[in-house]
C-alpha cells in the first residue's frame, strides 16, 4: 500500500512540479514524459522504416530495440540530471527562507535595544558614542532590507507570493511613498515632481506589493544620482531631479518615473531584471543594494497582469514605466 502510494505520488506531476517550484515545461518528471513519448514515436517509426527496407525482421527487431534502449538510457540521465538541479534549487530556496526567518528575530533585537540605548534612558551619550549607535542602526536596516528581499525571492521561487487584490487609487499610494521619501531625496539633493492624470480609474492590485515596486524605483532613482548632473554652480547647488507620471491608457493604467541619475550601460541592459545583478557604473557611485529589487519589481509586476520595461542613456539617466489592468 504505502509503495503503491510513492508511486502515485511520482506519477503526480503537477504535484512534483510544486514541490520544486518549477513550471512544468521545466519539471524533470514532465520532461521524462515527453522524452518517453519522444522514444515510443522514434521506435515505431524505425520499427516501420526498417520493415520497409530491411529484409530480415530479425535484425529490424534488434535495431528498434538497441535504439529504443540507447533512447531511455539518454533520457534517464538527462532528466535525473535535471531533478538533481531541480531538488538543489528548492533546498536552496528553503534554506535561505529558513535562514532569513531566524535572522529576522535578532535583528528586531538588536534594532529595539540601539534605539533604547539612543534614548538616553540609560545615562548622557556622548556625541562620539552617539555616532557609532547611528552606524549600527544604520547597517541594521540595511540587514534587515536584505533579509525582506531574500524572504520575497525565496516565496516567489516556491510559488508563495500571494496577491490580495483590492481596489485602490495609484495616485493616493504614490503621494503617500513620496512624503516618505521626501526626507532620503532632500539629503540626496534630489527633486521630486508628480504629475498625475485628472480623475484617474481605481485599479485592482495587492496595494502592499504595488508598494515595494513603487519604493524600489524611487528608492533606486535617488540613489544612483549623476555626480556630473549634481554638482555645485558657484553657490548654489543644482539639484537631480526625478520626474513621475501617472496616466490612462487604454484598459491600462501607465506609471511612468524618469531621473537624471547615472543610467544605464549599454551591455548591461539586457541583465537589469535579473536576480543578483548590479551594473558597474552603479557600483562605482553606491555600494548599497542586493540586485534583487528590479527582480521583485518585475515578478510583481507581471502576477498583477501588467507590463514592465525602461529605457537609459549613460550619465543621462533612466525612464522605468510599467502598466496595470484597470479592472473592468
Amino acid at each position: 500500500m504505502i509503495k503503491f502510494k510513492r508511486v502515485a505520488e511520482e506519477l503526480n506531476i503537477p504535484a512534483q512540479c510544486r514541490k520544486y517550484g518549477l513550471s512544468i515545461w521545466q519539471c524533470p518528471q514532465f520532461l521524462f514524459l515527453v522524452m518517453g513519448l519522444v522514444i515510443i514515436v522514434s521506435t515505431l517509426a524505425t520499427y516501420l522504416i526498417g520493415r520497409r527496407y530491411v529484409e530480415d525482421p530479425e535484425k529490424v527487431a534488434l535495431i528498434t530495440f538497441l535504439l529504443a534502449a540507447v533512447l531511455f538510457i539518454i533520457a534517464f540521465v538527462i532528466t535525473g540530471s535535471f531533478e538533481r538541479l531541480a531538488e538543489a534549487n528548492r533546498m536552496k530556496s528553503e534554506f535561505i527562507s529558513i535562514v532569513s526567518h531566524q535572522l529576522r528575530s535578532p535583528l528586531s533585537n538588536l534594532k529595539w535595544a540601539i534605539e533604547f540605548l539612543m534614548s538616553g534612558r540609560l545615562g548622557p551619550i556622548a556625541p562620539e558614542q552617539l555616532e557609532y549607535f547611528k552606524i549600527l542602526k544604520e547597517n541594521g536596516g540595511r540587514m534587515g532590507e536584505l533579509i525582506s528581499d531574500l524572504l520575497m525571492v525565496s516565496r516567489i521561487e516556491q510559488g508563495n507570493l500571494p496577491l490580495k487584490k483590492e481596489e485602490i487609487v495609484l495616485e493616493e499610494l504614490i503621494r503617500k511613498l513620496i512624503k516618505d521619501f521626501e526626507p532620503f531625496a532632500k539629503a540626496s539633493n534630489m527633486e521630486i515632481s508628480f504629475n498625475p492624470q485628472a480623475e484617474l480609474p481605481k485599479i485592482s492590485v495587492d496595494p502592499s506589493q504595488l508598494k515595494v515596486v513603487i519604493e524600489n524605483l524611487l528608492d533606486n532613482a535617488i540613489r544612483y544620482i549623476n555626480p556630473a548632473e549634481n554638482h555645485i554652480l558657484g553657490k548654489e547647488t543644482k539639484r537631480g531631479k526625478i520626474e513621475i507620471k501617472v496616466e490612462k491608457r487604454k484598459n491600462n493604467i501607465y506609471f511612468e518615473i524618469k531621473d537624471n541619475g547615472v543610467g544605464i550601460p549599454k551591455e548591461d541592459r539586457k541583465y537589469i531584471f535579473q536576480k543578483f545583478f548590479r551594473s558597474e557604473n552603479v557600483m562605482r557611485y553606491q555600494t548599497q543594494g542586493s540586485g534583487l529589487g528590479l527582480y521583485i519589481t518585475k515578478v510583481i509586476i507581471e502576477k498583477s497582469g501588467g507590463k514592465i520595461g525602461f529605457d537609459s542613456e549613460e550619465l543621462k539617466g533612466t525612464r522605468f514605466w510599467f502598466t496595470i489592468p484597470i479592472k473592468s
